[in-house]
């Protein structure tokens, strides 16, 4: 039996039952444009939506250029959404937007559109320049939605909400409602140098950011786009992919990164490189995953991610004891992982070792209550910025063949 046969075998019976869990829409092929990804977040069903309802959300860049355009999606709707008025400004302060900075959107020239379940489509380049480190507030309005809303639930950044539309309105006087989620809206890119490319962060809610400080971008992705912005390196762009909850194998908190790999990661333009961070949800799940299993999983995921010509990172899992489901097995099995993806180098592009940044010297099964955020599993904003000050830049400018 040949490797990828061997591991297709072993995750069937896991990939079965996880489809139990959560259906995953079908992926509608849609050609990326031309450009770097800036900011994103993956898409997932977070609640019921509202007809008539104006969202003002803000989201941080990396890398900078021209002729932004936007992505929206109805990955997790089941039916059309219309959203007839969207523009996109910068902000000077909460919902008010910097003056003369507010701009329409268009979508193949027209200043509305229609979203079908399960796709997503890329607004028209928004001509001018958009600079690294800004805060992008992308407005939308929509009419008639109604069921399952696709967005980002756990933003850890400050938007805005209301009724009517008010998406013209450089003023925030009409957005009084705040939100901490993202709707819709799941990419931004930009054109570039040619030779300008992204990495993106393939995670859980560490790599969401929870526990780090709201509305100041203390992500560990985060510190890591503020350091390529510095370095002399090809890579500028960074997108957070991270989801609370998220696991490698199984659907659940959103599809898992298995199901989720093409939309979230694959079909953004301008991505050069994978780096996986993610596993610790499905071993304190206890759902009998085994160290095989997710070994399986990560494999499974850097073929695709060389099929498709990406680099790939894997990081080894954090630790978590004193969070409520450790125990010593789903530490056994953490071990087992980490010592492969130590010993394997050679599988992957590179290999970042997040659990030799956080853990403590005198334990090696729990964080250093230094980079601690409280809870034991998710580090703070000095745990966050010491995984990203780890990571060598170097392995995010790989050229695969």
């Amino acid at each position: 039996m040949s490797r990828r046969t061997a591991r297709w075998a072993r995750l069937l019976a896991v990939t079965v039952a996880a489809a139990a869990l959560q259906a995953t829409p079908a992926q509608a092929a849609v050609t990326p444009p031309d450009g770097v990804i800036t900011w994103g977040a993956s898409a997932y069903s977070i609640g019921e939506s509202a007809g008539d309802r104006g969202y003002r959300m803000v989201v941080h860049t990396s890398v900078g250029g021209r002729d932004a355009r936007i992505r929206l999606s109805n990955a997790f709707g089941q039916q059309p959404v219309t959203f007839d008025s969207v523009y996109a400004g910068l902000q000077r302060k909460d919902a008010d937007l910097v003056r003369g900075s507010n701009r329409r959107l268009t979508f193949d020239g027209s200043s509305s559109v229609t979203v079908e379940p399960g796709d997503t489509v890329y607004s028209d380049p928004l001509p001018g320049t958009l600079a690294a480190g800004s805060n992008l507030v992308v407005s939308v309005h929509t009419p008639d939605a109604a069921g399952p809303v696709t967005g980002h639930s756990m933003a850890l950044q400050t938007s805005y909400a209301t009724r009517g539309d008010h998406t013209a309105e450089e003023s925030g006087a009409h957005w009084t409602e705040t939100i901490g989620s993202w709707f819709y809206l799941d990419a931004v890119s930009v054109r570039t140098a040619p030779a300008t490319g992204a990495v993106v962060t393939l995670g859980d809610s560490i790599t969401d950011g929870w526990q780090s400080t709201t509305d100041r971008n203390r992500r560990w992705p985060d510190y890591l786009a503020r350091r390529l912005q510095k370095a002399h390196t090809t890579v500028k762009g960074v997108a957070n992919e991270g989801i609370s909850g998220n696991k490698v194998l199984a659907d659940g908190a959103g599809p898992s990164a298995l199901n989720r790999l093409e939309r979230d990661v694959l079909s953004q333009p301008g991505v050069r490189t994978v780096f996986l961070f993610e596993g610790v949800n499905d071993l304190k799940a206890h759902s009998g995953v085994t160290a095989a299993d997710l070994i399986s999983g990560y494999r499974e995921i850097v073929d695709r991610a060389h099929d498709a010509g990406k680099c790939v990172v894997v990081s080894t899992v954090a630790p978590f004891k004193g969070w409520p489901e450790w125990d010593t097995a789903a530490e056994a099995v953490r071990q087992e992982v980490n010592d492969f993806v130590r010993s394997h180098g050679d599988e992957f592009d590179a290999v970042s070792d997040f659990d030799r940044v956080l853990r403590s010297p005198y334990d090696h099964e729990r964080m250093l209550p230094v980079f601690d955020g409280g809870d034991h599993i998710h580090p703070n904003d000095k745990g966050m910025q010491a995984m990203a000050d780890s990571v060598d830049l170097n392995s995010l400018d790989c050229a695969h063949r």
